[in-house]
């Protein structure tokens, strides 16, 4: 094999495991109850590499307790093997890849919106898998009948297991959360990058609790957190959770009241519930910190205009036909006209 130094067996039999990207730091411990959170994807050993279930393009990473009896527990030994950030290629034979289509029908449903998640074996379970005929997928139903030896390409993202980390490794899980999060942003999964964000600020809240209030390396972590927080606004913007971004910024603004996105980003939340006096005071501001700003400001006060205007015209209607409605109810004591003969 022309990669062969590539290649390291993991001392399991029928597993070869190939080394696609280095990942970073040291191989994580993960203990019992760790969350892993990993993507996958998995190809038959035909020359086409022919590609069965790929998490990438499901759009959804997949996440397992270690020890949590998950039916595929060869992925547990796997990812055992990886640093964070680390892509491998393990190719499995046939001892380790039989419960394949089962997992990956629970997958595909899950991807599906049709099943719980439940990863856990129940003996009436495994004797039901040979039981029915179908698992619903001609695919799968094919790898039932005639198990194959997989390619398994796995990417671990972190463990999430983060009170069991030291403070330097949580610092180390902190740009792999942010990037992870800023991915997931411009793909347009908004409530899966805020929980990113929010694990990668919870990392540093408890490296922070140990260090002196606002002294430099305390400092330091403040304004990474702040940069996390700025970031999980914009996708609570995404997601119209307009009154918590306002929450957020403001508790922003009121320990750095230099932080010109924080106003920024509370203007924009301001437009949206139609506070016109408090999304002018903040553009204003913004402009005093960073007159750099001057055309992106200019854009979300037309938008403000538009916003009231509309508003407006809404309240208008609404008291014409309040109006119009009062007029129209009978005088207290009379009965009301009937227009009908």
């Amino acid at each position: 094999m022309s990669d062969m130094q590539d290649t390291m067996l993991l001392g399991l039999e029928g597993i070869k495991k190939t080394i696609l990207h280095g990942g970073t730091g040291d191989i994580p411990k993960l203990i019992t109850g760790t969350k892993v959170t990993f993507h996958f994807r998995t190809q038959l050993c035909d020359d086409e590499r022919t590609v069965i279930d790929d998490s990438k393009v499901a759009g959804t990473p997949m996440e397992i307790v270690i020890g949590n009896m998950f039916k595929l527990d060869i992925w547990e030994t796997l990812l055992s093997s990886l640093r964070i950030g680390e892509v491998a290629e393990f190719w499995c034979d046939t001892i380790h890849t039989g419960v394949y289509p089962l997992v990956s029908k629970s997958m595909r449903r899950i991807a599906e919106g049709k099943d719980p998640v439940e990863w856990h074996i129940h003996t009436c379970g495994m004797a039901n898998m040979f039981a029915y005929h179908s698992l619903g997928y001609d695919d799968l139903d094919e790898l039932m009948k005639e198990p194959k030896p997989l390619y398994f390409v796995l990417e671990l993202e972190y463990s999430r297991d983060t009170w069991a980390l030291s403070d330097e490794e949580r610092l180390k899980v902190v740009p792999v959360l942010h990037g992870h999060g800023n991915k997931l942003y411009k793909q347009g999964h908004y409530q899966q990058a805020t929980q990113k964000y929010k694990e990668a600020i919870i990392c540093i809240k408890n490296v922070q609790t140990k260090e002196k209030a606002w002294e430099a390396q305390w400092l330091k972590l403040e304004k990474m957190a702040n940069t996390l927080t700025l970031n999980y606004c914009q996708c609570l913007l995404r997601m119209e959770e307009y009154y918590e971004a306002i929450e957020h910024t403001t508790d922003i603004i009121n320990q750095n009241p230099g932080v010109m996105k924080a106003f920024y980003l509370r203007g924009k939340a301001h437009v949206e519930v139609w506070n016109e006096a408090e999304a002018r005071q903040d553009f204003s501001r913004v402009l005093d910190l960073d007159p750099g700003m001057k055309k992106a400001v200019k854009r979300e006060l037309a938008v403000l205009n538009m916003r009231m205007e509309e508003k407006n015209q809404e309240d208008k209607i609404k008291y014409k036909v309040a109006r119009n409605g009062d007029r129209c109810k009978p005088s207290p004591g009379y009965p009301a006209l009937s227009l009908r003969k």
